[in-house]
């Protein structure tokens, strides 16, 4: 997958007179007719795709005239045609060495060569010479000034290097096919990935894009299985997979019969954005994520948030030429569960030049992504950005030398620890083709440190599981961070970030909101260890009553505290989804204190959340109502400072339904 410079930009032109020449048209600097007519006849089989032919007929213009520039420049761009390029640079070297001055953008093509061979020092000067000529193109400068930047970039990185051990992830995973775009759940004990095979087995037969996984047991992956009942005889590729295993985004690509390999699949352009859920164990038929985020254009590869809010994806116009300047773009999910129009990213991520491979960590902070257009090493190079306290992403970051080298790098991702990147690769001693490999990423480049949360929602009364819809909320910022959905047997994963205090909300039709808080502060990443909670809903009846655990107050005060909003929120949603309940808000203190202060405070409090809503919600006053019971109905006993801050609190009753 080597980028070659020149041939991209499309200024490589075998026998075309090079543009600085200061000889007039169809003229040499060489006299030797013999040389000039071996020249001519060598474009001649150029023209009639006779390459051996030709190639034999440069060479004798070259030793017929030894200081023949013409020839030894056609005859370099000759190999670069034909991705020679160890053999191109000295043919150049010896172009510009007859006469500097003659042909000037031959330091283009020779600083492009010897970038592609990560001769970064040497192809310095090349560039700069272009730069300094009065003579040259805007648009030749414009391109010498970026591929300056890269060569400069370069030389420093690779007197700077970045620790870099690469491992096979071994045989279970690669084959002597090949393998990339790697996609991990957040426990990091199941791998899908995306394998290019043959429909058949038959050495002629087309070959397909079509997913595998492999589960981790004792350390070593397993032999992946593919992926039948999101497969089709179409391309499926790039997948992402939400922090729980549960949902996955893939791309898949319209065959010539216009359709995706599927009868059941149809697109809106050449390639759209697909999702499939797992339930009960298997993967549903996959569905188009829809016109807002698929158009006539190019849409793949996609990285979902482990918030579940969010979809990255590579968004690229469709041209006669391929694909024209891919960017990334992000969707978020609307609070009427559909996604939101996408934009582009800003420009410290997309370039010009293009971008590919996005991928998001489940930090949600942290973003990986390949560019051709910021400095790097050559080709795509992988970058990192992460986010800013306003919500912008910060300058790219180049991963460095040996990471990124002249070659393609792309589709990394990283484990949930932040500690392990995976990435596809070819390279010696692999299985053959692209192979999955392994590195420990180095500590300046790591995401946030996150930690797990896993949790069980279940009956309350019947202690049968129970799916439900679950938020969590920085308590600090009281932005929420996360929205997750626990499967049929009510369990839930998440991943937050550590050192932050959350707020967590359960909602289920027929049930009573649940609310809680609790703290990751001082917590890393451990899966053998997640964060447990254990959520028990109270189906909904009169009489019944749960525990408003997010509503604070200062010591001896009923003014609501700011972290207070967003369970404020949460009473006024449930109050609206479920508009017959009549419910009251009781107050209750411990039994330090004046009985008859404790009365008042008690009530107070139950007030304030009473007014707030009255307020706030647009709820009728005849709806709810509000209560002090001071000490009166303690949910312990108050013999110790643990328990009497349990029977400070605030509760809703149900009073009738």
């Amino acid at each position: 997958m080597q980028r070659i410079y020149i041939v991209i930009y499309l200024l490589i032109c075998f026998y075309c007179s090079h543009a600085q020449s200061s000889f007039p048209p169809g003229t040499y600097s060489s006299t030797n007719k013999k040389a000039i007519k071996f020249l001519e006849e060598s474009k001649r089989m150029f023209m009639e795709r006779k390459d051996n032919e030709a190639e034999k007929l440069i060479k004798k213009a070259v030793q017929e005239d030894p200081s023949f520039i013409e020839a030894y420049s056609a005859y370099a761009d000759f190999l670069m045609g034909k991705n020679r390029i160890k053999e191109a640079i000295p043919l150049y070297e010896k172009a510009i060495q007859i006469n500097p001055k003659l042909y000037i953008d031959n330091n283009f093509y020779l600083g492009g060569a010897l970038l592609h061979e990560a001769q970064y020092e040497k192809a310095i000067p090349c560039f700069e010479t272009i730069l300094h000529s009065e003579r040259m193109s805007p648009t030749l400068k414009e391109e010498a000034e970026r591929y300056l930047k890269n060569a400069r970039f370069g030389a420093e990185a690779i007197k700077n290097p970045q620790p870099f051990k690469p491992i096979n992830v071994g045989p279970g995973i690669n084959t002597n096919g090949y393998e990339y775009f790697p996609a991990l759940t957040a426990d990091g004990n199941t791998f899908l990935f995306t394998r290019n095979v043959r429909q058949v087995e038959q050495e002629e037969a087309p070959r397909q894009e079509d997913f595998y996984v492999s589960k981790k047991i004792n350390q070593v992956w397993q032999t992946a299985n593919p992926v039948t009942s999101v497969n089709t005889v179409g391309n499926e590729g790039a997948p992402s997979l939400s922090a729980d295993g549960e949902i996955m985004f893939f791309a898949s690509c319209m065959e010539m019969t216009g359709d995706y390999g599927s009868s059941d699949r149809k697109g809106y352009g050449s390639c759209d954005i697909f999702y499939s859920q797992k339930i009960n164990g298997k993967w549903t038929r996959p569905r188009n994520a829809g016109p807002t985020i698929n158009t006539k254009n190019w849409e793949t590869q996609p990285s979902f948030s482990s918030d579940g809010k969010t979809l990255y994806f590579i968004r690229g116009a469709v041209g006669r030429d391929g694909i024209k300047n891919p960017d990334i773009y992000s969707s978020t999910i609307g609070a009427d569960g559909k996604f939101t129009e996408p934009i582009r990213l800003s420009d410290n991520i997309n370039t010009p030049q293009g971008e590919e491979s996005v991928f998001i960590h489940p930090d949600n902070q942290t973003l990986y992504f390949s560019s051709q257009g910021h400095a790097g090493m050559g080709g795509l190079d992988i970058f990192v950005s992460k986010k800013q306290a306003d919500g912008s992403w910060g300058q790219a970051v180049n991963l460095g030398y040996p990471i990124n080298t002249f070659n393609d790098e792309n589709s990394l991702v990283v484990d949930a620890n932040g500690k392990l990147a995976y990435f596809a690769s070819e390279r010696e001693g692999g299985f053959g083709g692209l192979d999955i490999y392994q590195f420990e990423l180095p500590e300046n480049l790591r995401p946030e440190k996150i930690t797990y949360v896993k949790g069980l929602t279940f009956n309350a009364k019947t202690k049968s599981p129970v799916d439900a819809s679950i938020e969590l909320i920085d308590l600090e910022t009281q932005q929420s961070v996360t929205n997750a959905y626990s499967n049929h047997l009510g369990e839930f994963l998440v991943t937050l970030t550590s050192n932050h205090n959350y707020l967590v909300n359960v909602s289920k039709p027929g049930f009573l909101f649940y609310s809680d808080n609790f703290s990751l502060k001082n917590k890393e990443a451990d899966y053998n260890k997640p964060y447990q909670l254990q959520i028990p809903l109270q189906p909904i009846d009169t009489g019944y009553t749960i525990e408003l655990k997010n509503i604070f107050f200062d010591i001896n005060k009923w003014e609501l505290k700011a972290e207070s909003k967003a369970e404020m929120e949460k009473i006024i949603s449930f109050l609206k989804m479920n508009p017959t309940l009549n419910i009251e808000f009781g107050g209750h203190t411990d039994n330090t204190g004046d009985k008859g202060i404790n009365k008042t405070l008690s009530t107070n409090r139950a007030k304030a959340v009473y007014d707030y809503v009255l307020q706030k919600g647009g709820i009728t006053a005849s709806r709810i109502s509000y209560k002090g019971y001071a000490d009166s109905k303690p949910k312990v006993p108050n013999d110790s400072p643990e328990n009497k801050a349990i029977n400070r609190r605030t509760e809703l009753k149900i009073i009738s339904k």
